[in-house]
């Protein structure tokens, strides 16, 4: 292949290779290594027959995060803080973005605690969706054990107590993360596995004025099939918030806050969605819209 056409290919991907490797690895510096790493290597191999690009990428760094997961742990080396040396002059906007779209320094102190298989198999699936079969190949297991280690880390997560609120609300975020993301795809498996079998959707009357745009046209739905149905394909212009201190969602329009996605979670499943779009209640409401 042509290197120059290579060399901005591999560009296009950076932000979200950054992305990945920094979940993996709670370090920015790290991370960097990671995404320089496998530049040399595409750089050095024939990807003449890649049909993914971008899947064989994910892989290329995923593994060599691993690697270095390993090598930390096999040296016995104290987890980094995550970002502890970068974010005092953090003065890339890549980098800033790839900061602002992570998923927090919570849920990274908790990641610590993982497992290195444990850790890729969580992140890569929970927050990227990649499939058990792909997680697999990358820490040499099959299928089934990959999903094991995703499960056996995923417990090990929810089972963090220090710091409840921070962590509870670490992954509440990712679950509203993997709700949006599959809603987005039209992934209606996906949906399925986030929502629990009684999830309730519920919209207050300004947002049912609203429906052509919202596409919600009913002021309540209950069940899992029903509430993914509506999603799926949809929610295409909401963007990530935290609503009065929990993960959650908005949709905006020039910056200003027109609708509230609110979520309650429990046992790591959406047990009920409200549309809010009162303007009293978006007034009253705390709103921060994340990157």
């Amino acid at each position: 292949m042509d290197g120059d056409w290579l060399a901005q290919r591999f560009e296009t991907d950076r932000t979200r290779l950054q992305s990945v490797a920094y979940r993996l690895l709670g370090s920015a510096s790290e991370a960097d290594d990671a995404v320089q790493e496998t530049w040399l290597r595409l750089s050095r191999s024939d990807t003449s027959g890649v049909e993914n690009l971008s899947g064989w990428l994910t892989t290329v760094v995923s593994r060599i995060s691993l690697d270095m997961l390993r090598s930390r742990r096999s040296r016995s080396e104290e987890p980094l803080e995550p970002d502890d040396e970068v974010l005092p002059d953090m003065a890339d906007p890549e980098r800033e973005a790839m900061l602002a779209e992570s998923v927090g320094l919570a849920m990274m102190a908790v990641l610590q605690r993982l497992a290195p298989a444990e850790r890729v198999a969580f992140v890569l699936h929970d927050v990227f969706g990649v499939s058990f079969e792909e997680i697999g190949a990358i820490v040499d297991r099959s299928p089934v054990a990959a999903r094991q280690l995703a499960s056996r880390g995923r417990r090990r997560v929810q089972g963090t107590s220090e710091d409840g609120h921070a962590a509870d609300n670490a992954r509440h975020r990712v679950i509203v993360e993997a709700f949006f993301r599959a809603s987005r795809s039209g992934d209606f498996q996906a949906l399925l596995a986030v929502l629990d079998p009684e999830v309730a959707l519920r919209a207050d009357e300004t947002a049912l004025q609203m429906g052509i745009r919202t596409g919600f046209l009913t002021s309540e739905l209950h069940g899992a099939e029903d509430v993914a149905k509506q999603f799926s394909g949809s929610a295409q212009a909401a963007q990530l918030a935290m609503i009065d201190g929990k993960p959650g969602a908005v949709w905006a329009t020039r910056g200003v806050p027109r609708v509230i996605f609110g979520f309650t979670i429990r046992d790591g499943r959406v047990v009920e969605i409200e549309l809010a779009a009162d303007p009293e209640r978006l007034e009253m409401s705390e709103i921060e819209i994340l990157g």
